[in-house]
């Protein structure tokens, strides 16, 4: 069988004649002697055409072509009319008719017309096919351009991470250096003005006010050593003692150190600890220097109260540390530089305290990154590998 057409008209007459034509070419007929029943037979056969008379009872030819252009779109119609009827011709074709046959009609006439519209639908239907994919094609093509936007967005993003890590890397070495000399050039001078002080307060007895300055001027020379055992410490490891270490005991620890602090300010504690890492083997001391230094930038921020959350988590082989606080947050030109040496935004701040944390975190195979925004406050997210 080839192609199913389907024949609507009110003539027994046109329905048993064309059934025998196309059935003779092999076509495979079905038959409906009104509108309604057509539908029925379209929805359940799809044939490719629909032969229909325009002058029909109930549903005219022009109403059912317009439900079957929109209701089957590809199922192509050719309008049965009377003859001399080209005006109303041309409206049918308007509407969407693929084509039109005037009655009475020639057998040759009809089947050429048939066929003439089967060819024209297998064109237009694979033209429709060809545009389809086409659009899948495009749309295909901008989610992998979207993709690869991202991925590249991405090793971006990590490439200028691991840039910085390289810088701040450099930048501590060369503090190494400079701060080793340095300790050893200053601490000189300092040991022999702190001597040449001792000696002169020696004399100083009957003058108070006298003694009050020597006495300055020694409390400013342990500022400065104090200032170089700092500056040292970013740099440089102090002795240390390895031992297995569990990040929660340590955290409590800190924490514990804080609660006069906190209470006194009004903040808010959260701790939560969702899950309980294996022990890491570290050094007590560093690790607490660590939380020791993000709480107290924490509990500086919320002089007037806020929230401190601190939560730890393990996945993967590794121990997630967050520090969260509602204070005023760090202004997005200075997130670049908090970990540099010497940078603070505190009027008496040295500058060490992140610089240090940095180090110590690496110095144990870990990460740290830190978001912050004015409305929000600042986190600090700490990862230390497990094992």
């Amino acid at each position: 069988m080839r192609e199913k057409i389907l024949v609507i008209d009110d003539e027994r007459m046109i329905l048993d004649l064309t059934a025998i034509v196309l059935r003779d070419k092999k076509f495979d007929v079905h038959l409906a002697n009104n509108a309604q029943s057509g539908y029925e037979i379209i929805e359940q056969q799809a044939p490719a055409v629909v032969l229909l008379d325009y002058m029909m009872p109930e549903i005219d030819g022009m109403t059912a072509l317009q439900e079957i252009r929109r209701r089957f779109p590809q199922t192509y119609v050719i309008m049965f009319t009377g003859k001399g009827n080209e005006e109303i011709a041309v409206e049918l074709m308007k509407a969407g008719a693929a084509d039109y046959i005037p009655k009475p009609f020639s057998n040759t006439n009809l089947v050429d017309r048939i066929e003439h519209v089967l060819r024209l639908r297998e064109i237009e239907l694979r033209n429709l096919e060809l545009l389809e994919e086409r659009e899948r094609l495009l749309k295909e093509i901008e989610r992998w351009n979207r993709k690869l936007e991202q991925r590249v967005e991405e090793k971006s993003a990590e490439l200028e991470k691991a840039h910085t890590e390289i810088l701040q890397s450099e930048k501590l070495a060369a503090l190494g250096h400079l701060a080793a000399g340095m300790a050893h050039e200053i601490r000189n001078p300092l040991n022999s003005i702190s001597l040449f002080v001792q000696v002169l307060s020696s004399g100083l007895q009957d003058d108070p006010e006298m003694i009050s300055y020597s006495e300055k001027i020694t409390q400013e020379v342990e500022r400065i050593d104090d200032i170089l055992v700092k500056l040292l410490a970013t740099s440089k490891r102090s002795p240390f003692q390895l031992r297995s270490i569990k990040l929660q005991d340590v955290i409590d620890n800190v924490l514990q150190r804080f609660e006069d602090q906190i209470a006194s300010q009004g903040v808010v504690l959260i701790k939560t600890f969702e899950t309980e890492p294996a022990p890491i083997l570290a050094d007590n001391d560093e690790l607490s220097q660590v939380f020791s230094n993000l709480v107290a930038n924490a509990l500086f921020e919320m002089q007037d109260g806020g929230e401190l959350e601190v939560r730890l988590r393990h996945a993967d082989d590794q121990a997630y540390v967050l520090v969260r606080d509602t204070g005023g947050g760090i202004p997005q030109e200075d997130l670049n530089q908090i970990f540099d040496p010497f940078f603070t935004t505190k009027q008496r701040g040295t500058g060490f305290g992140l610089s240090v944390v940095l180090r110590i975190v690496k110095t144990y195979g870990g990460r740290i990154k830190v978001e912050s925004d004015p409305d929000v406050g600042t986190r600090f997210e700490l990862s230390f590998p497990l094992g």
